[in-house]
């Protein structure tokens, strides 16, 4: 097994490696000056609001989308036009006229003439175990290297990096913040290495990052479920206050499909919490897993809603039929997909199963750890890799294909309709460098500034004088 194997290949028997050749063939030229051009750095104090301090004020000159212009039933351009938004407690209290002001006492700052996008969403990461924000570090694995020597691997490395773990969680909640995101899913190593130590970690970094960021914990037995006797820690995590219950490849690691899962619904069901499982087997095992866990959400009506399938990589062994049986039954119990988007060989039904109504939704997983050095904390760069996958790129495609960044919340309807923002919204957004939201999942466009619920958490705007 190369050095180069991913998360996703150590923990599944059949997947394929995704190659820097192809990903250097799908980015093209413009990747890396895409990046170049985003080397921005946060300008406060880790997780304090920087030059707006009021809970109500205006911000002028920002770019909202208006509308599609159409060539027959094809939409060629998007209109736009400046506004003023007005902010208040935390959410967006009117759009007005661009500079009018109806309280000229009130604090007013100029958003530049930025395009105004909904603030992203990062919705499968790993705060808790990361090399970032540390000296750059890059496990050379051997090869032959399987799940059970990584698992042993952890086990010594987890120690070693739990002194950091709240350091280096503030700078990659300070990475993805800088790309836009506000919200998160993280998950959280629970096994008996961890104990609840990394849960206490990320649980008091998240209370420090508040007022600008928003996470959701899944309990993660990276060890397995049944293989590390984790059950006992993960129902304390469940108390302690984690949201999810998470799980990790039924077969090929725990060795007892059924008997896996089932314990991780039950769990669930006696907290009354969500499941969110990694699962990365390619194998019948993997397809079978995903009919149990539909099958179990379809016969247990307090789990509709709450089962997210992380990776669910079996789905891209099923064929076209396959996968609209499946997704139909999964759009019935709201089951959702959290992908990565992957970009080896194996090409994962996404566009299939967001078609069907499956909710589907995009996260970094790794950044610079010990499974992967790789990890841009970038929601707007996989809505980039989406589009390139999965759609015939034009104004409007592309500009759908920013809602797996944000939650599916988009400036815009189908018809070209304004349905964002709105009175009442939250006010939490980016500023991107940008025309329009075509060219920022096209581009990958530069951020300038980022808040969440009225709160600029990274970047700047400019004070403007009181009139």
């Amino acid at each position: 097994m190369s050095e180069n194997k991913s998360r996703r290949e150590f923990l599944s028997q059949s997947g394929k490696i995704a190659t820097a050749a192809t990903a250097c063939a799908l980015f093209g030229a413009t990747g890396s000056v895409a990046y170049a051009a985003q080397s921005a750095k946060p300008t406060c104090e880790t997780g304090k609001p920087m030059n707006i301090t009021a809970t109500h004020y205006y911000l002028d000159n920002v770019l909202l989308e208006a509308g599609f212009n159409f060539d027959g039933d094809v939409a060629v351009s998007t209109r736009t036009e400046l506004k003023t938004l007005e902010i208040k407690d935390g959410k967006i209290a009117a759009l007005r006229d661009n500079n009018s002001h109806a309280d000229a006492t009130l604090p007013h700052y100029d958003g530049g003439g930025k395009l105004l996008l909904p603030a992203m969403r990062d919705m499968h990461i790993h705060l808790d175990k990361t090399f970032y924000g540390g000296p750059w570090r890059s496990l050379n694995r051997p090869a032959g290297t399987t799940i059970q020597d990584m698992i042993r691997l952890e086990q010594k490395l987890l120690p070693e990096l739990q002194p950091y773990t709240q350091e280096r969680a503030e700078k990659l909640i300070d990475l993805i913040q800088s790309k836009g995101s506000t919200i998160a899913r993280s998950h959280c190593n629970i096994e008996p290495t961890s104990g609840l130590k990394n849960l206490e970690n990320l649980q008091a970094v998240l209370a420090r990052r508040k007022p600008g960021f928003d996470c959701e914990i899944v309990a993660f037995p990276q060890h397995g479920l049944l293989l590390s006797n984790s059950e006992k820690l993960m129902r304390e995590a469940m108390q302690a206050g984690a949201h999810y219950v998470g799980g990790l490849d039924p077969t090929n690691v725990d060795g007892a499909m059924e008997k896996s899962l089932d314990l991780m619904f039950q769990i669930a069901l006696d907290y009354d919490k969500g499941v969110d499982i990694h699962l990365h087997e390619t194998s019948p095992a993997g397809i079978a897993a995903v009919n149990y866990m539909v099958q179990t959400v379809e016969k247990t009506p307090e789990l509709k809603g709450k089962l997210t399938i992380s990776h669910a990589f079996a789905l891209a062994m099923m064929d076209e039929k396959q996968v609209d049986e499946i997704a139909t039954r999964m759009a019935a119990q709201q089951i959702t997909i959290a992908s990565t988007v992957p970009i080896g060989t194996l090409h994962m039904p996404l566009k299939q199963l967001r078609d069907k109504g499956v909710f589907v939704m995009t996260g970094t997983d790794s950044v610079i750890d010990h499974w992967s050095p790789y990890g841009l904390g970038d929601m707007l760069e996989k809505a980039n890799l989406y589009a390139q996958l999965y759609i015939r790129p034009n104004e409007q495609t592309l500009s759908r294909a920013l809602g797996i960044a944000t939650g599916d919340v988009l400036p815009l309807n189908d018809k070209g309709e304004r349905v964002w923002p709105k009175a009442q919204d939250a006010a939490s957004f980016v500023l991107v460098d940008a025309s329009c939201s075509a060219e920022a999942v096209a581009r990958i466009s530069p951020r300038t500034a980022t808040f969440h619920n009225g709160n600029l958490v990274w970047g700047s705007v400019e004070v403007k004088a009181k009139r």
